[in-house]
C-alpha cells in the first residue's frame, strides 16, 4: 500500500500559497502569552491563571486562558462553604475569591452547586450520594505524609453536588465528569453549560516557563485591545492577609482537616496591544491592584495602599518571575503573530509504556512533525483518564498533563513521565501535536495499570473508607476514634491494627471499585459498628 497523505498534504500547502484560492483559509493569527510562575520557598501550592481580552473601552470580549483547576474542574462553583479549609487537591468549597475581577466581568452566571443533602458545612457525606472521584484527593490533616508529597493517597468518593436553585454563582461548574449512579441528575448536565473547556490549561509548574497560545478568530478583527491577567494563590500570606484576619470556620464538623488558605488576594495586570497583519509585541511588569479579598466586589484596589507583599519572590505582586528575553524585561508578554500553516501535524507514533511502577509511569513515542511529518511540532496536548477509556469525544474533557515534553524534529523517540498516580489502577492517556495555527493533529493513545502499592505504603483510607465512601463518614470517623483511644492502648490492640494495616490496602482497592462489594463490607462492618457506638469512649 502507498502512503498518499504526505503527497496530497504538500500539494495541498502550495494551492494554499496560490492568491486567490479557497486553501488560503490556513491563514491564522496567534496570540501567545509567556511568563513564568516564580517559586516560592514558604509556599508550594502553584498558581491559579486567568487572562481575557477587553476593548479599549472595556467591553469583555474573550477567555483566552484560564488553568483548569476553575476552567474545568469548577473550584469556584462546588458544594460546600467558601470558608471551608483547603490542602493539597482539597475536594469541597466554592472558592469565590480565586478570580473576583474576571468573574464580574465576563457577563455569565450559572446556578450554585450544593451538597445534595443541603448540609453546606460538613465534608463528610453520605455514601449513596458519593461517586468515584477521579480528580480530587480526600481532605487530609497537615500531619498525613500526603500533605508533603502534594498527592492523592488513595482512591475516594465525593458528592458531585447538585444544582439547588434559587442562589447563583459567577463560576462555571465542573466540566470532566459523566453523571454516576449516585449523582443527582443535574451533574450530566455541568458539562454543557461550561464554556470554558477548550481554553482551560494545566496549572503550570513554579520555575518553568510557560506559554498559552490563543488562535485568533475572526470576530476579534484587527484593532487595539487590552489584556487582562488575574494571578491567584492559595496560602500567600502576609502581616495583612493571614489566618487571624480570615480564620478557619468554627463550630462545624472535621474542622481539624486542612488549614485556612485565605491570604493574599489575587492580582492584577493590564496590557494594550494590537493585532495586526505584522508581527506586534507588548510586555508588562507591574500589577495595576489586587481584588477584593472576600470575592464579593469586582472592583480592582490599589496595590501602593500597602496591604499586598510587593517584593517577595513568588508571593503577591511578585508571583510571576521578572524576565529578559529578546531586548526586554517583562512579566507578561504577548506576541501577536499572522501566520500560514495548512497541514496538521501527523500522529505521535508507537506509543510504549516504558517504566511504570505503583505511583508514575514514563511513556515513550516517536515525534510527529509540525506538518505530517516535517519539521517540528509547536507542542505537544497530554491528557489523561482514571479508570476508563480516553477517546476523541472525551479528550477535551480530560486530565491535562501540566508539564509536557518539548517537541524536537520529527521521527526522533521522546518520552515524558506522569508523576502522582495511584497504586493498582487503569490510566489511559491521548497525545497530539499541535502546530502554529493551533490546528491539532490526529491523537494516539494509550492505556496500562500501575503496579501494587509498595510495600509500608499505606494509607488511613481503608476498608471502611472504601466501604462508606469518605474517611469522614460518620462511622468511619467513630472507628478510627475507637482505634486511637482504646485499641492502639493494649498489645493484642496494637497487634490488631497492624495486622489490619498490613492486609486491608489491597483489599479496600478491590472493595472502593465495586459498588456491590461495598454494599458488602458496609453489612459485614454493621454489627462492629454497633458494638462499637455502644461502647462507652
Amino acid at each position: 500500500m502507498f502512503n498518499m497523505a504526505v503527497p496530497w498534504r504538500a500539494l495541498a500547502l502550495v494551492l494554499a500559497m496560490a492568491p486567490g484560492t479557497a486553501a488560503a483559509e490556513g491563514n491564522c493569527t496567534t496570540l501567545d502569552v509567556d511568563f513564568m510562575p516564580a517559586a516560592s520557598a514558604s509556599n508550594p501550592f502553584g498558581l491559579q491563571m486567568v487572562g481575557w481580552i477587553e476593548t479599549t473601552g472595556g467591553v469583555y470580549k474573550d477567555t483566552i486562558f484560564i488553568t483548569q483547576q476553575t476552567g474545568l474542574f469548577g473550584i469556584g462553583n462546588r458544594p460546600g462553604r467558601f470558608d471551608f479549609n483547603s490542602g493539597p487537591n482539597w475536594p469541597y468549597g466554592r472558592r469565590i475569591t480565586v478570580f473576583p475581577v474576571w468573574a464580574h466581568r465576563h457577563g455569565m452566571t450559572w446556578d450554585e452547586i450544593a451538597f445534595q443533602n443541603g448540609d453546606e458545612s460538613n465534608l463528610s457525606h453520605p455514601f449513596n450520594e458519593s461517586s468515584r472521584e477521579n480528580h480530587f484527593c480526600r481532605p487530609l490533616q497537615q500531619s498525613e505524609p500526603s500533605w508533603d508529597a502534594m498527592t492523592c493517597a488513595s482512591q475516594v468518593y465525593t458528592d458531585k453536588g447538585v444544582m439547588a436553585g434559587g442562589n447563583t454563582s459567577l463560576y462555571p461548574p465542573r466540566n470532566d465528569i459523566s453523571k454516576g449512579a449516585p449523582d443527582d441528575p443535574s451533574v450530566a448536565m455541568f458539562e454543557l453549560l461550561n464554556p470554558f473547556d477548550t481554553v482551560s490549561q494545566a496549572t503550570p509548574p513554579s520555575g518553568t516557563p510557560a506559554v498559552f497560545s490563543y488562535p485568533v478568530p475572526e470576530t476579534l478583527p484587527f484593532g487595539d485591545y487590552v489584556l487582562f491577567v488575574e494571578v491567584a494563590r492559595e496560602f500567600d500570606m502576609n502581616g495583612t492577609y493571614n489566618p487571624t484576619m480570615f480564620p478557619s470556620p468554627v463550630g462545624i464538623p472535621y474542622g481539624e482537616y486542612g488549614v485556612p488558605y485565605r491570604g493574599q488576594p489575587s492580582v492584577i495586570y493590564r496590557m494594550p496591544f494590537s493585532i495586526r497583519a505584522t508581527p506586534t509585541t507588548a510586555t508588562t511588569t507591574d500589577i495595576i491592584g489586587y481584588s477584593d479579598p472576600t470575592g464579593v466586589q469586582g472592583d480592582i484596589r490599589d496595590a501602593s495602599d500597602g496591604t499586598m507583599t510587593l517584593d517577595v519572590p513568588g508571593s503577591g505582586a511578585a508571583r510571576l518571575q521578572l524576565l529578559s528575553k529578546d531586548g526586554s524585561t517583562y512579566r507578561i508578554r504577548l506576541v501577536s503573530k499572522p501566520q500560514n500553516d495548512l497541514v496538521a501535524p501527523a500522529h505521535p507514533d508507537q506509543l510504549q509504556i516504558a517504566a511504570a511502577t505503583s505511583r508514575d509511569a514514563t511513556i515513550s513515542f516517536v515525534a510527529p512533525g509540525d506538518d505530517d511529518i516535517t519539521g517540528k511540532a509547536q507542542k505537544y496536548e497530554i491528557r489523561y483518564r482514571v479508570g476508563e477509556e480516553i477517546t476523541d469525544a472525551n479528550f477535551a474533557d480530560s486530565l491535562q498533563v501540566a508539564n509536557p515534553v518539548a517537541p524536537t524534529d520529527a521521527g526522533s523517540l521522546q518520552l515524558f513521565k506522569l508523576d502522582g498516580l495511584l497504586p493498582e489502577t487503569e490510566y489511559s492517556v491521548g497525545i497530539r501535536a499541535v502546530d502554529d495555527c493551533q490546528n491539532a493533529g490526529a491523537t494516539s493513545f494509550i492505556s496500562f495499570e500501575t503496579k501494587p502499592r509498595d510495600v509500608g505504603d499505606v494509607d488511613a483510607c481503608f476498608i471502611a473508607t472504601a466501604a462508606y465512601g469518605s474517611v469522614m463518614a460518620a462511622d468511619v470517623d467513630m472507628l478510627r476514634r475507637f482505634r486511637d483511644s482504646k485499641l492502639r492502648k493494649t498489645v493484642l490492640g496494637e497487634l490488631a491494627v497492624e495486622t489490619y494495616y498490613t492486609f486491608s490496602p489491597a483489599v479496600s482497592g478491590v472493595v472502593g471499585e465495586s459498588d456491590l462489594l461495598r454494599a458488602t463490607a458496609r453489612d459485614v462492618l454493621a454489627p462492629i459498628v454497633a458494638r462499637v457506638r455502644a461502647f462507652q469512649f
